[in-house]
């Protein structure tokens, strides 16, 4: 493990040195989970303009003579900035004693472009036997298309995604925010514990490798089984669960509340709160409310119409039908429930002052025989300005040398 006083942070990974070659979101948002734990993540990014996403907007926020793009703060958080041109001697040796000092080393580059700025997985291994290295692609480092460029609403699509989501067969929609980029960081970083975990027996780090259309495939979940066990070739199902049923959102008087009727115990809930007869011919099970849903859909929402969505929410809470009611992003990020949960947090940023960002979505607790007591890091740094950090992590390097 290595790292600077100057910038140990607490947490699970305190201690962790991690590289950041990525640009974009999948990388970014791996490198940013390793640091909400507590590693200490060096981003290195091209002197000219920094990650792709600092320009990506708008909406941009700041002053006009230096805007800052919200794409680039929600991935950045918890790391330092050094700009280097890896094409430069000096700068290309550089990246070479931070390899040699770190834990981890994370890149989105398409295959074969890091061995052309001189970092092949032989050269990182030399320099530093321990280290772990992340590699993102968007259709996997080998195999007939490994060539291919990877994007998310791409992957989303050619990894089958867009072919579930929507309100039906005609009107296939990406996910709302980029989850094949997402889902990849996430799987990346898990694949980076594991890693970090073996090499406490091994002593030697390993590659990681993941990709956009993996991470797709790793959430098909029951609709993989669905092609790859029944046969099923499923289509998108809008806002109604393919398996279950009533389990969506259903329309009220002035608005629609969701509601999960996950098992025969819970639909006899239902019906007993709102007047309908379990056994209605075609209803009586799962099986069946499935087979005819849009009738479903139309008998529960006449129920519902005599009801606002608030109105719907107490009913159906005194009833133990679990409900809701879906929110905007502003309101989720004014909901008490959210905020006990750390889910907003505040970093001062160099040239936006205080500002609030989404939270990391894992808590910590030291627990033992008298109980439980909080111990998730609280301590965040705003996503870095480019090349904010660079004096300093040269400074430190050579006092390692």
């Amino acid at each position: 493990m290595s790292t600077s006083e100057t910038t140990a942070r607490s947490g699970p990974l305190s201690g962790y040195t991690v590289v950041d070659l990525s640009r974009a979101l999948a990388g970014p948002h791996a490198g940013q989970m390793l640091g909400d734990l507590g590693a200490r993540v060096i981003k290195v990014e091209n002197p000219t303009a920094g990650d792709d996403s600092r320009s990506w907007g708008p909406p941009f926020v700041g002053p006009e003579d230096d805007l800052q793009a919200t794409y680039f703060l929600s991935c950045n958080r918890n790391k330092e900035s050094i700009a280097l041109n890896l094409k430069d001697e000096a700068d290309n040796e550089t990246l070479a004693q931070l390899l040699a000092r770190s834990d981890v080393l994370i890149e989105n580059f398409r295959g074969g472009v890091l061995a052309r700025l001189g970092f092949p997985t032989e050269r990182c291994m030399e320099l530093n036997p321990r280290l772990v290295i992340l590699s993102i692609t968007g259709f996997g480092h080998d195999g007939p298309e490994a060539a291919r460029a990877g994007y998310d609403q791409i992957a989303q699509g050619e990894a089958g995604l867009m072919s579930l989501t929507g309100s039906g067969p005609d009107d296939m929609q990406k996910v709302g925010v980029p989850i094949a980029d997402l889902l990849s960081g996430i799987y990346g970083s898990y694949g980076v514990l594991a890693a970090l975990l073996e090499r406490e027996r091994t002593g030697r780090g390993k590659v990681v490798r993941t990709s956009l259309i993996a991470s797709m495939v790793g959430v098909h979940a029951f609709q993989g089984t669905r092609a790859t066990v029944a046969g099923e070739n499923p289509a998108p199902g809008g806002n109604h669960h393919p398996s279950l049923s009533p389990y969506g959102l259903f329309r009220c008087k002035g608005g629609a509340v969701q509601i999960s009727v996950g098992n025969q115990n819970l639909w006899h809930k239902l019906c007993a709160a709102f007047d309908i007869d379990p056994e209605t011919p075609g209803m009586a099970t799962n099986h069946e409310r499935v087979d005819n849903r849009p009738a479903v859909i139309d008998l529960i929402e006449d129920r519902f119409s005599a009801y606002t969505a608030e109105e719907l929410l107490e009913k159906l809470s005194a009833a133990g039908v679990p409900s809701g009611i879906v929110r905007s992003l502003q309101d989720v990020y004014q909901w008490e429930q959210a905020l006990s949960q750390g889910l907003k947090l505040s970093v001062e940023h160099p040239v936006l002052g205080q500002i609030d960002l989404p939270g990391p979505p894992l808590r910590f607790f030291d627990a033992d025989a008298s109980g439980e007591t909080e111990s998730t890091p609280h301590e965040h740094l705003a996503p870095p300005l480019l090349d904010e950090h660079g004096a300093a992590i040269r400074a430190w390097l050579e006092d390692e040398s």
